[in-house]
């Protein structure tokens, strides 16, 4: 790694976890993600502008180009694959019910919506999920993706090997996490919170390896952005409210729970196996 590789990626972590404290201390006090969560993912986007500013002068050099339409969506499938076989797994065992007049009550409440066909709403509130409910959720993970695949990977991928960046990547992002999950409100597990403190890394550190690759394959943070956006609303906002609760569900659905991070381990391992197809840096 050069010395200038080197100190970007301190000032960066520097600037990130500084800026980050801010919304910490602000999510601790009032016990809730919900207020600043906007706030907070969008520091490492800062962080890493900033720091572009500082040593190159210009913003290039990010990945703002889409790249090829193929890795955009590859990053827009594949959430959706691995979800899909998680949560089927969850209904078809009984390690969770398939519960839609949960969902549909939830949003219900929500917006003050009368609703007559259960089936049907739940198949509209899906397409609008993965269509606009996507798009706004980019806005957020926007924020993210500019600062741990925006300058995070590439440089990284300057001295270390592909396993290496995305385990470091990885390691640091579920890292970023840590004080939201352990003191205040975004893990609403019921499960132990050392049990979803674990599959939330395995999982985080697992998905880094689509992460990593598809940037460094397709020269594009958008591959990141998309993939985000994707796996957080289709987890968060429709096949965990479609899942009604037993004594073992919050032990495996969600990010908290260990089918996504035994899914999140095939996925790095599938990508560990595509290493050979990337141009080295």
């Amino acid at each position: 790694m050069t010395i200038t590789s080197t100190k970007k990626i301190w000032v960066f972590l520097l600037l990130t976890f500084g800026l980050s404290s801010i919304f910490y201390y602000l999510i601790i006090s009032s016990g809730s993600i919900q207020s600043y969560s906007l706030g907070l993912m969008w520091c490492p986007g800062v962080a890493a502008m900033i720091t572009q500013l500082i040593f190159q002068r210009s913003l290039r050099g990010l990945g703002w180009k889409p790249g090829k339409f193929k890795y955009l969506l590859l990053s827009y499938g594949m959430p959706l694959a691995y979800v899909v076989v998680v949560y089927a797994i969850v209904w078809l065992t009984g390690l969770g019910t398939f519960n839609p007049g949960q969902l549909v009550q939830q949003i219900a409440a929500q917006y003050h919506i009368e609703v007559h066909s259960t089936i049907s709403f739940v198949i509209v509130y899906g397409v609008i999920i993965g269509t606009l409910g996507l798009v706004v959720s980019c806005l957020s993970g926007l924020g993210e993706e500019i600062g741990w695949r925006g300058l995070l990977v590439p440089e990284l991928s300057k001295k270390f090997s592909f396993t290496k960046t995305a385990l470091i990547s990885g390691g640091i992002w579920a890292l970023w996490h840590y004080p939201t999950i352990l003191f205040a409100n975004y893990n609403n597990s019921s499960a132990p919170a050392w049990f979803g403190l674990i599959c939330f890394t395995i999982m985080v550190i697992g998905i880094s390896f689509a992460f990593a690759w598809l940037r460094l394959k397709s020269g594009s943070l958008w591959t990141g952005v998309i993939l985000h956006a994707a796996h957080n609303v289709f987890i968060q906002a429709f096949f965990t409210p479609l899942t009604g609760a037993t004594v073992w569900s919050s032990y495996v659905i969600d990010e908290f729970g260990i089918g996504l991070a035994l899914a999140a381990m095939v996925v790095a391992y599938l990508f560990w196996c595509r290493r050979g197809k990337l141009q080295p840096a």
